[in-house]
């Protein structure tokens, strides 16, 4: 007889847990969200590095990693820009931490600068940045075409937008939409990509796609 009950508690207890596992991905808090930014610093690396492939790092570039997360890809670019600065900014004070901690010297140096704000209003100057990246994050904004355009504030003329994504309306698209529709993400396919950056005022737009991989990667510039 107690089997149904001990069976519906069973339930109740993995849609809660699997309720507060969305929304930590999505934003990530307390010590859950630390150890899911964590994570995805290992999940996320090879798609990552594959994505930085696409972009050209000088040492002296000033970079912005925008939903920095972990901050493996601003340990990343901070290697290569070593006599520059990499900025993070993410809306998740989870992910500022495991970012500042992941990066611990390079701050204590000044090379590296971790704060928390949001991609709608970026708390930088005009024409700021080398290069802007955005890794498994763009998904989430709360406005693509108005964010687009607020990077593009940031960038300086030639700078270029780095948009990296393992979830888009590609050879796995349906898959993904299933598992993030929950996350309330937005996909969009390779053409959705390039016209989004496109609207938005960016120029010489690139797509790349790992189709193995069900992997994207897009950049733009300002003209």
């Amino acid at each position: 007889m107690l089997w149904p009950v001990i069976k519906t508690v069973l339930v109740l207890i993995v849609i809660v847990y699997m309720v507060r596992m969305t929304n930590q991905v999505r934003k990530p808090s307390g010590r859950m969200g630390r150890a899911v930014v964590t994570r995805m610093n290992f999940s996320h690396a090879a798609l990552t590095d594959w994505g930085l492939e696409h972009v050209r790092i000088e040492p002296s570039f000033t970079i912005l990693d925008v939903g920095c997360g972990g901050g493996r890809t601003i340990r990343e670019m901070a290697a290569r820009a070593t006599a520059g600065r990499v900025l993070g900014v993410d809306y998740s004070e989870a992910s500022v931490e495991a970012s500042r901690e992941a990066n611990r010297d390079a701050v204590a140096d000044g090379r590296v600068e971790v704060q928390q704000g949001s991609v709608s209003r970026l708390p930088f100057a005009d024409a700021m940045f080398d290069l802007v990246t955005a890794v498994e994050t763009h998904y989430y904004w709360p406005d693509l075409a108005n964010d687009a355009r607020e990077i593009l504030r940031v960038l300086k003329p030639g700078g270029t937008l780095l948009v990296i994504a393992e979830a888009y309306k590609g050879r796995y698209g349906w898959l993904f939409q299933l598992a993030m529709l929950p996350m309330r993400a937005k996909l969009m396919s390779a053409d959705e990509h390039r016209a989004w950056l496109e609207t938005a005022g960016f120029t010489g737009v690139e797509v790349s796609e790992k189709r193995g991989h069900g992997w994207i990667c897009v950049t733009g510039r300002r003209a």
